[in-house]
């Protein structure tokens, strides 16, 4: 039996298919559209990547306000994508729903949450995907498969009809294989597109020290590339508390969060759950409420300190994720070291809101690697019209 595309890329979740309408005009019109199985699609069930999820949800009778926006201007839906479990996990694997496939390295992983959505754009099922990111779910993938995704700031996206997981770090994003089809999905997203301005350029030498020798090497040529059109960049220390310290307050604050949203359903029903699903709520179970302020106020203090530092000119350039994707045989253990390591580079972005654009400017052993622009809060454009810049240079 040969397999369709489709059915290869084990990218869509296997539910019989509905009709979804939308319209067949409008600034998006001609463009095909997945949705990561966090977000409701009216005529289908939503299951966060859990079977016992799925069988309590029934199928939507409304879209997720986010869905019904990009159908009114004019995307048409092609299906909803495999999200690892509960959307808490950075490696692209589900038990129970399969592992989707890498297309740009088919023997690494496509990274998490918002797997599903990063295959089906990587293998040309669709122009465009919804993902979602709380601790790098889109920034991973995107890194990992050679796409072009956003966190955007936070909350600038609505996220009803999208199950939570932390709602002070969750955001929804998107991938595409091209920047301009990006730019595009940002004009209907966020009411403006890329916006060419001045920039200042920042290497923040703490999170490039924690790279080696040979991924840095990798990025350079795409710092190369930014210089050339935005000038020198100023490399300095950036962060005003340890990159171990963030990474905890981020886990505190992740942790707390996801336990108020999903630990009355794992205490009540008792679910078969992925084992790191499964021993990162059990952890989460044990962060206490004093655990959770202290975490804010270490978030709090960071954000003001880098909301000074970039102003509304100022860029970080910073690796995406600290090496290319794991690979499908690494051990639990392997794999785990590797979310350490990432939520360290990672957790700006997420415990400030601020915005970072994961671009697919590089390779490593035969495989993608991202470079990242963050920016301070509400300055997405200025991120997508200092990428457009570069790319127009060549």
């Amino acid at each position: 039996m040969v397999l369709s595309l489709r059915e290869a890329s084990r990218a869509f979740m296997p539910y019989p298919d509905v009709a979804v309408a939308a319209r067949p005009t409008g600034p998006l019109a001609g463009l095909s559209l997945a949705v990561k199985d966090l977000f409701d699609v009216a005529g289908y069930p939503t299951s966060a990547g859990q079977p016992l999820m799925l069988a309590r949800s029934g199928l939507k009778s409304a879209h997720a306000p986010l869905v019904q926006t990009l159908l009114d201007a004019g995307a048409s839906f092609v299906g909803k994508t495999v999200t690892d479990e509960l959307a808490f996990s950075l490696q692209g694997q589900n038990m129970h729903f399969g592992q989707p496939v890498n297309a740009a390295a088919p023997q690494r992983l496509t990274g998490g949450s918002s797997s599903g959505s990063a295959s089906a754009v990587a293998h040309g099922l669709c122009d465009f995907a919804l993902g979602s990111d709380t601790g790098g779910s889109i920034r991973a993938p995107a890194s990992h498969c050679g796409l072009y995704g956003m966190r955007p700031t936070h909350g600038r996206i609505s996220l009803a009809g999208a199950h939570p997981l932390a709602p002070s770090l969750d955001a929804a994003g998107w991938f595409t294989r091209d920047l301009p089809t990006f730019i595009r999905v940002a004009e209907v997203l966020l009411g403006q597109g890329a916006r060419n301005s001045r920039v200042r350029l920042i290497a923040p030498t703490e999170l490039w020290g924690l790279l080696s020798a040979e991924v840095a090497e990798a990025l350079q040529p795409a710092c190369t590339r930014l210089e050339r059109v935005a000038g020198p960049m100023l490399r300095q220390s950036v962060l005003n508390h340890s990159a171990e310290d963030l990474s905890l307050a981020f886990r505190q604050t992740q942790g707390w969060e996801a336990w108020q949203s999903n630990g009355d359903f794992v205490t009540r029903l008792q679910p078969v759950m992925e084992p790191g699903v499964s021993q990162r709520l059990k952890w989460s179970s044990t962060v206490s409420r004093a655990d959770y302020d202290a975490a804010q106020q270490v978030r709090h203090s960071l954000r003001d300190h880098l909301a000074r530092l970039l102003g509304d000119d100022g860029v970080l350039v910073m690796p995406s994720m600290p090496d290319v994707a794991p690979r499908v045989e690494d051990t639990e253990a392997d794999l785990e070291a590797y979310r350490a390591a990432s939520l360290r580079m990672l957790c700006v972005s997420g415990l400030t809101g601020f915005p970072q654009f994961s671009l697919p400017w590089a390779r490593r052993l035969e495989s993608p690697l991202g470079v990242s622009l963050l920016a301070s809060a509400g300055q997405d454009e200025l991120l997508m019209g200092l990428a457009r810049q570069v790319e127009q240079a060549g």
